[in-house]
């Protein structure tokens, strides 16, 4: 991490990069497979609605020279999280379902964004549904439930 301000929300730990390409953006930093996989980052546009991105490296690509479509799923299923997150402030949560199609190959050295919006939030599951791209090509389009659950007991 570059270094920045650091915010505890609901067990995540957010932080300010402030500086490098990455200035301004926030990192999650509690999440120990998005940290191997990524890095992710995220930041709120002037319209209030969340935009996640990331830079296509070499250890995100697959044999073809394109980024890995398990490289595109782990971002997608980042960026839903954060898409979602307020409306999941004060609750644990997990992936239930998620769709999505492939219509676009990502180039190493890449910039990859994603956004997307909430599409219902009930009780207990939350409806999204998101749109990844690179410059202004589709990269892939999803849809996904998120369902909230309880902590559970220790054993």
């Amino acid at each position: 991490m570059d270094g920045g301000e650091e915010q505890t929300v609901s067990g995540w730990k957010h932080q300010v990069v402030e500086d490098g390409e990455w200035a301004g953006w926030t990192l999650y930093g509690s999440d120990p497979f998005e940290d191997h996989a990524g890095p992710f980052y995220f930041k709120v546009e002037e319209n209030g609605r969340p935009v996640c991105a990331m830079r296509a490296e070499k250890h995100h690509m697959n044999g073809g020279g394109f980024m890995h479509g398990g490289a595109i799923m782990t971002f997608a299923d980042y960026c839903l999280f954060v898409i979602a997150r307020d409306v999941l402030q004060d609750s644990r949560s997990v992936t239930a379902t998620f769709n999505g199609e492939f219509v676009g190959a990502v180039p190493q050295g890449s910039l990859v964004e994603c956004r997307g919006e909430v599409v219902k939030a009930g009780r207990s599951m939350v409806f999204v549904r998101g749109l990844i791209t690179t410059g202004d090509e589709p990269v892939m389009n999803f849809s996904a439930v998120i369902k909230k659950t309880r902590p559970r007991d220790a054993a």
